[in-house]
């Protein structure tokens, strides 16, 4: 009877601790970007570039900011013209990215591919997922890099990113091995993808911290920072056929849609949505000021789109001096 109670009572603790969670990150991780990197120094020190003389680097302590409230996963926002990390909400808390994912999908294609290259879909691209987001390719059409690239970003269709892929490793598990060596790369050692769009799968995850990093690399791009900053695009694709398509796409930004208003002050460069049910709402962000200071900005797992542009506003307005 004792050896009883004493189980139930550890099975209601250990439930107790798992649903405390349940509310706030999938994830936590104790272990910053900075002591990671204290550690691990001498064995890959040579393959993190740039670690920490062109990053903002806090500590485990500064992760959470006390005097910060927020109904979010996790909150970041970084002046990167002075490398200074001005908000920090779970920040090194492990979480589901969505479809912020495709920055990485899109750098490691800008890094390896040619915008100019034409692609001609040798199958269908079957997606798992229920109501996935996708483009109107199928097999057989030829459409440009560059045409997939802006779709991807813009439309955030899935199975444009899994194009991408293919085209640059040969196939969607090579990409994947080069997404975490990348990641690896760029000091993001707390993320592991295992798809290139960010359709939910448990191992696929990242933080705010990480993500941060990836999408500072990427914003090295032109092409990378004009994309994101379209409010729409029109792809053209040519059918077996030799039908010419045109499919037209806004951006899943609302700030660029004028849908919700950007704070006075702030110069709206653009960013990349994400959006599942696991992950909930997220958005990264690169922005200005009037004085010409570059800022990026994160939030992650809001539960709705209205909170998420409120939590993201309330972090951009601290930026507009």
């Amino acid at each position: 009877m004792k050896k009883k109670l004493i189980c139930t009572i550890s099975i209601l603790v250990l439930a107790a601790a798992l649903c405390s969670g349940c509310s706030t990150a999938p994830f936590k991780i104790t272990d910053s970007f900075a002591s990671y990197y204290a550690k691990n120094k001498e064995e890959v020190g040579a393959d993190l570039k740039g670690m920490a003389s062109d990053l903002a680097v806090l500590s485990d302590s500064e992760a959470t900011d006390p005097n910060y409230q927020s109904n979010d996963y996790a909150d970041l926002l970084i002046n990167d013209s002075t490398n200074e990390v001005l908000e920090s909400y779970h920040c090194f808390d492990r979480l589901y990215p969505a479809s912020i994912t495709k920055v990485m999908t899109a750098l490691l294609t800008l890094e390896h591919g040619n915008m100019d290259d034409e692609i001609t879909l040798k199958h269908d691209i079957n997606l798992t997922e229920n109501g996935a987001v996708i483009s109107t390719l199928t097999k057989g059409d030829t459409v440009t890099v560059g045409q997939v690239f802006h779709t991807m970003l813009i439309k955030s269709a899935n199975d444009c990113a899994v194009i991408l892929a293919e085209y640059v490793a040969g196939s969607e598990s090579k990409f994947i091995d080069m997404m975490n060596a990348k990641a690896k790369e760029l000091g993001a050692t707390h993320t592991h993808f295992v798809n290139p769009n960010g359709l939910h799968d448990n191992n696929h995850y990242t933080t705010a911290y990480d993500l941060y990093l990836i999408f500072k690399e990427a914003v090295k791009y032109d092409t990378f920072v004009d994309t994101v900053s379209s409010k729409d695009y029109t792809m053209t694709y040519t059918t077996p056929k030799k039908t010419q398509i045109n499919e037209y796409m806004q951006s899943t930004n609302y700030y660029l849609l004028n849908e919700f208003p950007v704070p006075e002050g702030v110069v709206m460069y653009g960013g990349k949505t994400g959006t599942t049910s696991m992950a909930k709402s997220c958005l990264i962000l690169m922005t200005k000021n009037k004085k010409g200071e570059r800022f990026f900005s994160v939030v992650l797992g809001a539960e709705t789109k209205d909170m998420l542009y409120s939590s993201m506003s309330q972090l951009l307005e601290k930026t507009a001096n």
